[in-house]
C-alpha cells in the first residue's frame, strides 16, 4: 500500500468516526441564557418559561442546531436592573452563552439593551414593550419579538375613533412601561381622534395601588373614555372598586393586556365587560397550526397557554432559526442574519425589520366578555403589526446608533 493511499484511507476514516451518532453527540450544547422575573411575576413568567422549555423539547428531538444540542442557562433576573445586568454577566462569561433572551418588566429591557450594546452581544427581547428599547436606547444588538407600546397602543385607538369619547383619563403604573404607554396615547389620541383632551392622570406605585383614592380621582374628572395600563394585582383591585362605583357604566374603556389569560384568570366572574383590549384568545383559535401548538401546550403541561407560553416557544424557534442560518453563533454573523429576517411562526409570518430591529408580530384585539366563571375576548381580530409601527424617519431620528 502506498503512503498516498494510507493516507486517504486514514482521512476516510476520521471522517466516517466524525460523522457518526457518537460523535455528534459528544458535540458540545450551544448555550443560550436566559433571565426574567421568576419570583416577582410568576403569572407571566412561569407560563413563558414553560413554553421555551417545550420549544426547547422539540428542537433537541429533531437533533438540535448545526448538528449540537441547545442549552437554555436560566436564572432569575431579581425584577430589577442591577441584578439583571449581574445575571447576564454571569451567564456570558461564566456559563459561556452565545446570546442571552428574556426579561419582562421593561426597565429591565432597557438595562438588558445597553448591557449587550456595551458586551457586544445579542440580546432578544421577549416581553418588554417600552419603545425605547428599539428606539431612543436601541442598539444593533437589540432585537424584540412582541408589539411595542406604540404598536399596541395605535391599535386600540384606531379602536376608540367610533365610540365618539372626547374627554379621556389614564391609569397607569409609574415606572417604565406605564409612563411610556401614557405618553404614546396622549400623543395617538390627539392625533388621531380630533377634538380628544386628557382631562385626568393617575399613575400609582407598580403593585402599590390606593384603588380607592385612584377610582375616586378618575370620577372627579368626568372622563367618557379612560386608557388602562394596570396588570397582575393593581388591575384586579382598580377593577373591582371601579366595577362597584359604577366608574365604567357609561365610559369607552381601552386597556392594554388585560385580554391576556394572565391578567383575566384572576379577575374570575369580575371582568369587566365591554372593554376593549389587547390580549390572546387563545380558547377561539382555529388556524391549524395555532391550534397544533395550544394543543400540544396542553397536553404537556395539563393547562391552558397564556399569552407568555406563546412567546417563550416563538422566541426560541426564532433563535434556531437564526443559528441555522447564520450557520454560527458567532454575534456577527447572527445579527447579520437578523436583520430583515423573515420567520414562519405558529401565529404566521413574523418579519424583524432591520431599522429597528422589531418584529412585526401583531396582537389580538377584541372585547372582554364573561364566559361561565372566566372571562375571555369576543369580536377579536388578529391585527399584523407592520401597520401600526413608527416610520422609518421617526425611527432614524430616535437611535443613536
Amino acid at each position: 500500500m502506498t503512503k498516498a493511499s494510507m493516507t486517504r484511507r486514514l482521512a476516510l476514516g476520521l471522517a466516517l468516526a466524525l460523522s457518526s451518532p457518537s460523535a455528534q453527540a459528544q458535540q458540545p450544547s450551544i448555550k443560550l441564557g436566559e433571565l426574567n422575573s421568576y419570583a416577582r411575576w410568576a403569572a407571566f413568567t412561569v407560563p413563558y418559561r414553560n413554553g421555551w422549555q417545550m420549544a426547547l423539547d422539540e428542537i433537541n428531538a429533531k437533533g438540535g442546531v448545526l448538528g449540537r444540542k441547545l442549552e437554555i442557562i436560566s436564572r432569575d433576573d431579581g425584577a430589577t436592573t442591577g441584578d439583571a445586568t449581574r445575571v447576564a454577566d454571569e451567564l456570558v462569561t461564566r456559563e459561556g452563552a452565545v446570546l442571552l433572551f428574556g426579561s419582562f418588566q421593561s426597565n429591565v429591557g432597557i438595562a438588558m439593551a445597553d448591557y449587550a450594546n456595551q458586551k457586544k452581544i445579542l440580546y432578544m427581547a421577549a416581553e418588554p414593550l417600552t419603545d425605547a428599547i428599539t428606539m431612543a436606547q436601541g442598539n444593533r444588538y437589540t432585537f424584540r419579538i412582541r408589539p411595542n407600546n406604540f404598536m399596541q397602543v395605535g391599535m386600540l385607538v384606531d379602536q376608540a375613533k367610533a365610540s365618539g369619547a372626547k374627554r379621556w383619563a389614564i391609569v397607569a403604573p409609574n415606572y417604565e412601561y406605564g409612563q411610556s404607554a401614557a405618553e404614546v396615547f396622549k400623543r395617538l389620541i390627539k392625533e388621531r381622534v380630533p377634538g380628544a383632551e386628557i382631562v385626568a392622570e393617575q399613575y400609582p406605585a407598580l403593585g402599590k395601588i390606593e384603588a380607592g383614592a385612584t377610582v375616586s380621582a378618575l370620577e372627579q374628572a368626568k372622563p367618557d373614555g379612560i386608557f388602562n395600563v394596570l396588570f397582575g394585582p393593581d388591575l384586579t383591585q382598580f377593577v373591582r372598586e371601579g366595577n362597584t362605583r359604577g366608574l365604567f357604566e357609561d365610559a369607552t374603556v381601552l386597556s392594554l393586556l388585560t385580554g391576556e389569560p394572565e391578567w383575566l384568570l384572576p379577575l374570575k366572574d369580575e371582568v369587566p365587560e365591554g372593554w376593549t383590549v389587547t390580549g390572546y384568545p387563545w380558547d377561539e383559535i382555529t388556524d391549524p397550526k395555532h391550534k397544533a401548538f395550544i394543543d400540544a401546550y396542553r397536553a404537556k403541561f395539563n393547562e391552558t397557554p397564556r399569552l407568555g407560553s406563546l412567546l417563550g416557544y416563538m422566541v426560541v424557534h426564532m433563535i434556531r432559526d437564526t443559528i441555522e442560518r447564520a450557520g454560527s453563533v458567532e454575534t456577527e454573523a447572527l445579527i447579520k442574519v437578523l436583520e430583515d429576517a423573515k420567520f414562519d411562526t405558529v401565529i404566521g409570518p413574523v418579519t424583524m425589520r432591520g431599522v429597528d430591529n422589531q418584529a412585526t408580530m401583531g396582537a389580538w384585539v377584541g372585547k372582554l366578555v364573561l364566559k361561565g366563571a372566566h372571562g375571555g375576548m369576543t369580536d377579536w381580530t388578529y391585527k399584523d403589526g407592520t401597520p401600526f409601527m413608527p416610520g422609518e424617519a421617526e425611527v432614524k431620528a430616535a437611535r443613536k446608533d
